[in-house]
């Protein structure tokens, strides 16, 4: 979703994080630091093609992302120094592509869910193979809609341990997370259901590994939760981006950002010292 964007953040910009001044830099991978009071640079996307990232998934050792509202329906595969390495084109045109989610080895969820004027009677997911080289796929397609009538949504999330969707809404006075339907129907639209309140302005979010943690971030920051209570353990700064809407999660509370703009980089950052010991003590080797 393209709104003013924030002042632009070189890549060795001071931010906090969790009160602590963070460096964002540039390091080659092998030489990331595993200090709480860093963030660093993973890659920067090379391809000007990509110049709205709002999702982010990742596929083993590839990372994949698309643009928002304006492109085609289309993904693009990253490799690890910010090359674009596939790209999928799976619509000739969506209406607001807004989110990504993981959906097995090959695939993606790609969530068409974004509604700035909350006008559309239903918002689709769409589940898409990628992989490197050009392809053109025809997705599955399954249409949702909100009990309680239209919303904007950024935020599409699927819980590795149960393969359960869940989609979070936008608003400044909070957003509200809804469950997909477990065996949701492609023949009609399918009712979401609500689970409870998560952070405000959610541009995006993903379960831990195990799926016994949620993380939704906003713009500048983020928060963790215990699943599946919904029980909010403690928010955090994230560094600061351009204007960022993804976020992807490794083992051992490792985080992944993406951000809206020509030549981002995709920063990798752990999470804050304390919530990262309530997830290590809860999924122990996670």
């Amino acid at each position: 979703m393209r709104e003013p964007v924030r002042a632009r953040a070189g890549l060795a910009a001071l931010t906090l994080l969790s009160g602590v001044a963070v460096l964002v830099t540039m390091v080659p991978a092998e030489a990331m630091t595993s200090s709480v009071d860093r963030a660093t640079a993973l890659f920067v996307v090379r391809d000007r093609a990509i110049d709205e990232s709002s999702g982010l998934a990742r596929r083993q050792r590839l990372f994949v992302t698309t643009n928002d509202s304006g492109d085609t329906g289309r993904l693009f595969v990253l490799n690890r120094r910010g090359r674009t390495v596939g790209v999928t084109h799976w619509s000739d045109r969506s209406l607001d592509t807004e989110a990504l989610a993981p959906a097995g080895r090959r695939s993606v969820w790609v969530g068409d869910i974004g509604d700035n004027r909350q006008s559309r009677t239903s918002i689709s997911i769409n589940r898409v193979s990628v992989g490197r080289g050009q392809r053109d796929v025809r997705p599955r397609t399954y249409r949702l809609a909100y009990p309680g009538g239209a919303a904007d949504a950024e935020t599409l999330i699927r819980n590795p341990a149960t393969g359960r969707l869940y989609v979070a809404t936008k608003s400044p006075g909070g957003g509200i997370l809804y469950a997909v339907p477990r065996r949701p129907s492609r023949a009609r639209v399918n009712v979401l259901r609500r689970v409870g309140p998560v952070l405000a302005t959610a541009t995006d979010g993903t379960f831990l590994p195990g799926g016994r943690f949620l993380v939704v971030r906003s713009y500048s920051r983020a928060a963790l939760y215990r699943w599946p209570s919904l029980t909010p353990l403690g928010s955090f700064s994230l560094p600061g981006q351009q204007q960022g809407e993804g976020i992807a999660a490794g083992r051992h509370g490792v985080l992944f950002l993406c951000s809206e703009g020509v030549r981002q980089p995709v920063l990798r950052m752990l999470l804050p010292t304390g919530l990262r010991r309530a997830v290590e003590a809860a999924t122990p080797g996670v």
